[in-house]
């Protein structure tokens, strides 16, 4: 059955106390549009459309660069999730298949369970709803079933004393076949004491039409949305605890778990150790048996297999680091490409650059690869030992093998195999040091 997904994103989060849209604040380095999206996106829907409202354009925006085929439409008057809903019916004419309606502020809803609501579906339920019990049921609408049927969902602000009792709660999420979708929220009304159009109310519409609809459940944890930012702090906490015991269960050492902060997309293969205090930011992969020492921070990067990185060490965008490479304390790599076996162990910034394999890097080297207007680029070949405090005027090539004395400013190429002095020559003056400090002294007490 084809598959069109419809994510609501339009709510204003009042209750965040800022002036980002809600759907657009992050949870490990992405928005929570995104989190829904790629749940989402695991069915191969046919037609992705976003109901934006509050921001509209950011929201726009965000939609774009995470999936650029998604249709984004407007709500430009809040009146309820069935209204919301409403807004996708131009967006998907043309389309027959079962529709899925997701949330922006709700980033868990896993694969899994987007499958046994489908699952349900093709097996006779006209709607399906996704429940869980709640552990303190309050503001959450009830589920109001007859066996295993679904009989209507309340909102709590509706429901009778006998209904708040019920601890079924409902998430929000439905599947329908996108046809009914539409034509049960045609009659939905907005008798209700928040005056607004419920999509709750298309299941007992159903019922009465002797559509059938069914509950599929969840835990509660899966279906935790974000309104405020005590919400937003709980998510990143649920994300990190969940990234943690996947990467453990994966074959992955985490030495002080609770203290290293993964992001949506990172990559641990087997065997890598990371340990305490280590945060990785967005686009990262550490392959087989790689080591991350502590208090190090990782973006944009590749580590290969035998790599040992910090303590204290920063990978920026672009950085590529081959097999069995040594990045030590102190060290920050931006956009370059580190070859097997080169070590750059202490004290050094290397950016817009290429290092030879087995090349050993000394302390307080830099590539000065900025003029104030273009980037520049260092090479340095194979098997070269960069002498401790050299400068690398970029654009320059240090060939292979060859050998810089410590304290070197190096403005041109250096052939294989040569060593480059690019120093003065020291002057030693004896007994100037204490007649400097006399006179320093006498011109001090004389201000």
């Amino acid at each position: 059955m084809p598959i069109a997904l419809i994510v609501l994103a339009a709510g204003q989060g009042s209750r965040m106390q800022s002036d980002l849209p809600k759907v657009l604040h992050r949870v490990a380095h992405a928005p929570l549009l995104a989190h829904a999206l790629r749940a989402g996106g695991t069915l191969r829907p046919d037609r992705v459309v976003v109901v934006a409202g509050h921001g509209g354009d950011a929201v726009e925006a965000a939609t774009r660069a995470l999936d650029p085929e998604a249709i984004v439409v407007r709500q430009t008057e809040q009146k309820g999730t069935a209204h919301a809903v409403a807004q996708a019916r131009a967006a998907l004419d043309g389309f027959s298949g079962d529709a899925v309606i997701l949330y922006g502020d709700t980033p868990f809803i896993r694969p899994e369970t987007l499958d046994a609501m489908l699952r349900a579906r093709a097996d006779g339920a006209d709607i399906v709803v996704l429940g869980f019990e709640a552990a303190d049921p309050g503001r959450y609408g009830r589920l109001v079933t007859d066996g295993d049927r679904l009989e209507r969902i309340v909102e709590a602000k509706d429901a009778t004393p006998e209904e708040l009792r019920i601890r079924l709660c409902n998430s929000g999420v439905i599947v329908a076949d996108k046809d009914l979708l539409f034509e049960l929220i045609d009659q939905v009304g907005a008798d209700n004491a928040a005056g607004e159009y419920y999509l709750t109310d298309i299941v007992a519409l159903a019922r009465a039409a002797r559509r059938p609809a069914r509950v599929v459940t969840c835990p509660e944890a899966e279906t935790m949305g974000v309104n405020t930012r005590a919400d937003l702090a709980r998510a990143e906490a649920t994300f990190q605890a969940d990234m943690r015991r996947e990467a453990m269960a994966t074959g992955a050492t985490l030495t002080a778990p609770e203290t290293v902060f993964f992001a949506h997309d990172t990559v641990i293969g087997r065997d890598v150790t990371i340990e305490p205090n280590v945060v990785f930011g967005p686009d990262v992969t550490i392959e087989s048996g790689a080591t991350i020492r502590a208090f190090s921070h990782l973006e944009g990067c590749h580590v290969s297999d035998g790599c040992v990185v910090g303590p204290y060490a920063r990978l920026r965008p672009g950085a590529e680091l081959d097999r069995g490479v040594r990045i030590g304390n102190f060290v920050e790599v931006k956009a370059a490409q580190v070859h097997e076996g080169a070590k750059i162990n202490h004290l050094t910034y290397i950016g817009d650059a290429e290092i030879g394999a087995r090349a050993n890097i000394g302390a307080g080297t830099i590539t000065c690869n900025y003029d104030g207007v273009s980037k520049h680029r260092t090479i340095v070949g194979a098997d070269a030992f960069i002498g401790s405090d050299t400068m690398l005027v970029a654009p320059v090539t240090i060939g292979a093998g060859a050998i810089t004395g410590s304290g070197s400013v190096v403005t041109e190429d250096v052939p294989d195999d040569a060593l480059a002095l690019g120093r003065a020559r020291q002057v030693t003056k004896p007994g100037y040091a204490d007649r400097l400090r006399q006179a320093l002294r006498t011109l001090k007490e004389s201000r």
